[in-house]
């Protein structure tokens, strides 16, 4: 049955997605740890950690597109369920990554949408929570760091975070991540279940109306979203060796639902692609003479995109491949004129 709807959901694009992205998490490896530091085609250690991170944020980006491109939920504080507890029992610590995060949404969730709160306050309900979340994080007393967070992460498993083989795996641990997170989207969009979530984002009264059972809805998908964003942390945190209460800032939250609206909200490659391309920018702007002014390019880059390309980059060809199918298979059907036989 499994097997079955996850044939059923994925189309060829999605396949083709996910072979690019397997041939990616082999060859990133392959590329850094068998390829001489003297080769063309060799891959630094910091570019497979760099781009680890990459793969992080894309997970969590389709965590984002999931709840807003497919249920309309925007939500500001995503970056609430990423902060990752470094326990020292390893399975204990897994559990932990999907349980607090989807805990924490479930809790949240079950108050705000059995009170019908929609739109722009709830929007404004996830900042607040996250920005409270901050606040407590920051306090020594919460045995997390303080400041400082959770640093000195040394070893996973007993294998040193810094050796260029566990960084190889973390990468490819990460990948994995990524095409199991975007098969179960891809399954949930393309369900009974995903077709009465896109009918909440469109009429939500309406669906209301019909019979559906709105909150309940909300609840599991914005649960489900927030577990994904749990596993996008625990990534995280290893391969870029510390966390801290800042990354609850609203402004993170921001950020990630930037990267969706420029890749593409409601297309998932979207997510992923908008979350490589903006972080890819924000490294390259970051690190030279233009880091102060990444903020106003990000801002920029944000209106440009509301304005010109309102569906994203992904969501634009789209539109445009299937306006030139429809055109191609209207100028098919028009049926051709025949000569008149001559008098």
């Amino acid at each position: 049955m499994i097997a079955g709807l996850v044939s059923g959901a994925l189309d060829r694009g999605a396949l083709a997605f996910l072979a690019t992205l397997a041939a990616i998490g082999i060859l990133v490896p392959v590329l850094n740890l068998l390829v001489p530091a003297t080769s063309p085609f060799y891959l630094s250690s910091y570019f497979v950690a760099l781009f680890g991170k990459y793969l992080c944020f894309a997970i969590l980006a389709l965590s984002i597109d999931l709840i807003w491109g497919y249920c309309g939920i925007l939500s500001l504080g995503h970056g609430a369920f990423i902060y990752w507890y470094g326990f020292q029992h390893f399975a204990y610590a897994a559990f932990m990554v999907l349980f607090v995060p989807g805990l924490l949404a479930f809790v949240f969730g079950w108050f705000a949408f059995r009170s019908r709160v929609t739109g722009v306050y709830l929007s404004i309900i996830t900042q607040a929570m996250t920005f409270a979340l901050m606040l407590g994080f920051f306090r020594n007393n919460f045995g997390f760091g303080g400041n400082n967070g959770l640093t000195d992460f040394k070893d996973i498993l007993g294998f040193n975070v810094q050796a260029p083989w566990t960084r190889a795996a973390l990468f490819m641990i990460s990948t994995f991540a990524l095409m199991l997170g975007f098969v179960i989207c891809r399954v949930v969009v393309s369900s009974k279940f995903g077709k009465v979530l896109v009918a909440i984002r469109d009429a939500e009264a309406r669906t209301r109306f019909l019979g559906y059972r709105v909150e309940a809805y909300k609840l599991l998908v914005f649960t489900l979203s927030a577990c994904m964003a749990g596993v996008a942390g625990a990534l995280y945190v290893p391969q870029v060796g510390i966390i801290n209460p800042s990354e609850f800032s609203p402004g993170n939250s921001i950020e990630a639902v930037i990267w969706v609206a420029v890749g593409g909200r409601g297309t998932l490659t979207g997510a992923v692609l908008g979350a490589v391309l903006v972080n890819y920018g924000k490294t390259y702007f970051t690190s030279g003479v233009l880091a102060p002014y990444w903020l106003f390019v990000l801002g920029g880059l944000f209106v440009a995109v509301t304005l010109l390309l309102p569906r994203g980059i992904v969501g634009t060809i789209h539109q445009r491949w299937r306006e030139w199918r429809e055109r191609r298979g209207a100028a098919a059907r028009v049926p051709h004129a025949t000569p008149r036989a001559a008098e």
